[in-house]
């Protein structure tokens, strides 16, 4: 066998390990060895040094096609010639056997050893990976510094449908690579008793048939390779957002994200489908979608189980009209109940039933037949929904005539009617003059509301609507109705990581009775604070703990009875999006950087359909965690337009500079969703500049005042066009011209699923040239020097670089590319 194939088409080298800490020190048992010739014994002790140190286990998405290391018995491995390699077969100091093979005829011309393994099955993966183990000698240490010494080997591989395709014919093999050695050992690394092993990964694809044979091939280098692993990557099963996605094989491409349906866990439901897409490293990106809870479960660790229902139900006074009933609240009550609901209707007639609705844990329930036994069943509501009915309680009403042989009830009787004749007569004449006044209203418990229901069932809201705190008279009514109180034993505070306008910021743990421990996020209030600070701290609170989705920050609860109070939210680990791109400038892809901008779209979509207009949204107000998921944070309430140079808005966080502000909203106060899908274009732009300022040193006035005049944002570096349209498209002076959130969810998911349309990027000769000349028109017309065109926009400093370089007049800066 001679020559060697192709190259393989899908192949793709990882860079190789050798030295460090990959380098075994030999036993002190095995030191003789080393005063061996150049042969036999000195290579199998060579062998075992490598084989005798531990080896880490392989990553939970990397799955082992072969493992030399692992195998027991033959490897059944072919050498060609016979007396090309050699296997060595040891055992470990766990006794464990080893297979290694070793060739060293470096002392001999032309040689052409081949190695071939077994039948290789690739389990359905069209992308397979090769990691080698191996020393080797530098033929500089050999004596006389042998000519014919290689410091190389090749590798190759050729498929087959089934375990009786092997061939020995080295024309049908297909070529991966060339193997060198990071790292070679000399005679001076004997004498130390160290030796070097080296660490190489190869990968080949697309592979089309079942299996598959490899081959190395020597041509006369002094060489032992110690270990070989076949291995292919995976999505490892996950549960996200409630969806359980599957193992899943990476796609035959380096750079393909394939698109994976999620199945919604077991008492969840979804409207919008979830999804991931695996990488080709086995990582899980880009999440789309959720699942949520049916009402009356709430989310615990991955699935839904049901909160506990209302139980140890009592009778209370009982008429022939009437029932009285108390209860206890369930013990998992899953957030601050807001009021019950109590179903009930006469026995055998169930499709004809009453709702009660009460915040209180006692109703009577009225209008009821003598006699009779009526049903009940009773379910809390609190801001997550509906919990679960109760079990059945039957209950009977006493009869008109209470069956008695006492003769002296009967006068009492004949009173109680004459009675009850006289209070109806007076009811039916207040009745009637009622109606004749045109009004005529039901007396109703405030506390309660009655519902009649007849061959029917109750229809829930089928959307939340957000809830202005500011409608409350008490405002600590809209904290404890929308955010649940935490007992401040529960908190752990740790470390300050930044300071907000009220108080600290810390991160921390929670630990709830019955859940596990959480990282969190807590705001303090500061000592000494006004009830007016207190509102408006707590304020937040009332506006986040009315929000649920996965890319809105989550409230945890606030702490209001003991001092500090304290608003506890998820923590996030990678901190503020802006500081976060800035301190990883150019380290995501593409698909990675829409990912991102996928999720701040769907948390505003979600803002948007409940009625919340944010105002504020910036890449400082987004929050990154560790897994690459954004959520939109900062929910303050009133913001200002004050008169000062700089023309900024006010919060209570501070400043928020008009850059990300829509030009309506700047000049008429109007604040909608389509000002904030202005905001959403600065912030894509904030993205894909990895976090540069827009509109960079520009005043705020000169701001207002070219973008007043059509001027916007040029494209950010590499950006892609697709992307680069859609900030345009955000930025349409006409408000009624943007797109929505959903339509801008659905065009970034059409883009995450076509990755190809994000390859064409914006033209940079002519992105430069627009830009140099649009800041050139600025003002009231075109600058009549180069020097006052850079002082204009604040970089006088470069004046004479641009004239030494031969930029003198305006029409040449017009003509600079990015060249």
């Amino acid at each position: 066998m001679r020559g060697s194939g192709p190259r393989g088409a899908g192949h793709r080298r990882t860079q190789g390990r050798g030295g460090g800490d990959d380098t075994p020190r030999v036993p002190a048992s095995l030191a003789g060895c080393y005063s061996a010739p150049l042969k036999g014994p000195l290579w199998t002790c060579l062998l075992l040094c490598a084989a005798l140190r531990t080896l880490l286990a392989s990553p939970s998405n990397e799955v082992n096609l072969l493992d030399s290391r692992t195998v027991m018995g033959d490897l059944g491995w072919i050498a060609f010639p016979k007396n090309g390699w050699e296997e060595i077969g040891e055992v470990d100091e766990n006794y464990a056997p080893i297979h290694t093979y070793q060739v060293c005829k470096v002392m001999e011309q032309n040689q052409n050893n081949w190695l071939l393994t077994s039948w290789i099955s690739n389990e359905g993966a069209s992308r397979i990976f090769i990691e080698l183990k191996f020393t080797l000698r530098d033929c500089n240490s050999l004596p006389g510094g042998l000519g014919t010494c290689k410091e190389t080997f090749n590798m190759y591989y050729f498929e087959s449908d089934d375990e009786n395709g092997r061939s020995i014919k080295e024309n049908q093999y297909i070529k991966i690579d060339t193997i060198a050695a990071d790292e070679s050992f000399t005679e001076l690394d004997l004498g130390d008793r160290v030796m070097k092993l080296n660490t190489e990964v190869r990968d080949v694809g697309p592979l089309s048939k079942k299996g598959f044979y490899l081959a190395f091939q020597d041509v006369g280098a002094c060489i032992a390779l110690v270990s070989v692993r076949v291995y292919y990557k995976k999505c490892p099963s996950v549960v996200r957002h409630l969806a359980i996605f599957p193992d899943t094989i990476t796609g035959a491409d380096s750079s393909q994200l394939l698109e994976v349906s999620g199945s919604c866990v077991n008492h969840s439901v979804t409207d919008d489908p979830p999804k991931m897409h695996c990488s080709a490293e086995g990582e899980w990106l880009v999440p789309i979608g959720k699942c949520m809870c049916k009402a009356g479960y709430e989310e615990k660790n991955g699935t839904c189980q049901a909160p506990s229902p209302v139980t140890n139900v009592k009778k209370g006074k009982i008429a022939k009209n009437s029932i009285s009933l108390s209860w206890q609240e369930p013990d998992r009550p899953n957030g601050i109940i807001l009021e019950y609901e109590i179903k009930y209707f006469e026995k055998d007639q169930e499709t004809s039933y009453t709702i009660i609705k009460s915040k209180e844990t006692s109703i009577t329930a009225e209008g009821l037949k003598p006699a009779s036994v009526y049903v009940f069943q009773i379910r809390a509501r609190t801001a997550a929904g509906y919990g679960v009915f109760s079990r059945r309680f039957e209950f009977e009403t006493t009869p008109v005539f209470a069956a008695s042989n006492d003769q002296s009830q009967i006068p009492i009787i004949a009173v109680s009617v004459t009675v009850g004749v006289i209070l109806l007569a007076v009811m039916i004449g207040f009745l009637l003059s009622g109606r004749r006044c045109g009004y005529s209203k039901a007396k109703q418990d405030p506390e309660e509301e009655k519902m009649h229901f007849h061959n029917g069932h109750i229809k829930l809201p089928g959307v939340r609507t957000y809830i202005d705190p500011h409608t409350y008279e008490d405002p600590n009514q809209a904290v404890h109705e929308f955010a649940k109180e935490i007992e401040a034993s529960c908190i752990t505070i740790e470390r300050v990581i930044g300071a907000g306008e009220f108080g600290e910021v810390c991160s921390g743990r929670l630990k709830l009775p019955g859940k596990r421990e959480l990282p969190v996020a807590i705001k303090t209030l500061k000592v000494g604070y006004t009830e007016k600070q207190r509102r408006d701290f707590l304020g937040e609170a009332s506006i986040m703990g009315q929000f649920d989705h996965p890319n809105i920050i989550h409230l945890e609860g606030v702490v209001t009875k003991s001092k500090p109070v304290m608003i506890v939210t998820e923590y996030m680990e990678n901190g503020s999006l802006d500081t976060f791109l800035k301190k990883n400038d150019g380290q995501f892809t593409v698909i990675q950087l829409v990912g991102m901008l996928r999720g701040i779209a769907a948390g505003m979509k979600y803002l948007s359909d409940m009625g919340y207009v944010h105002r504020d949204l910036a890449a400082r107000n987004i929050l990154i965690n560790s897994n690459l998921v954004c959520k939109v944070s900062d929910f303050g309430l009133s913001r200002v337009l004050e008169d000062d140079p700089e023309a900024a808005y006010t919060t209570r966080g501070g400043k928020i500079p008009i850059r990300w502000t829509a030009p309506e909203a700047i000049a008429f106060r109007k604040f909608t969703s389509s000002s904030d899908v202005w905001s959403y274009g600065i912030v894509m732009w904030e993205v894909v500049s990895y976090g540069e300022r827009p509109y960079w040193e520009m005043t705020n006035q000169d701001v207002i005042k070219a973008v007043e005049e059509g001027y916007r944002l040029p494209s950010p570096m590499d950006c892609p066009a697709a992307l680069y349209q859609l900030m345009l498209d955000c930025w349409q002076k006409d408000r009624n011209s943007r797109p929505k959130f959903d339509e801008i969810v659905n065009m970034l998911d059409k883009l995450i699923r076509n990755p190809s349309s994000l390859k064409t990027l914006v033209n940079a000769s002519s992105r430069v040239s627009t830009l140099l000349a649009e800041h050139g028109s600025l003002g009231s017309g075109a600058y009549r020097s180069v020097g006052e065109w850079l002082e204009a926009i604040k970089m006088g400093r470069y004046t004479e670089i641009f004239m030494e370089n031969g930029y003198s007049s305006m029409d040449a800066v017009a003509q600079v590319t990015l060249e």
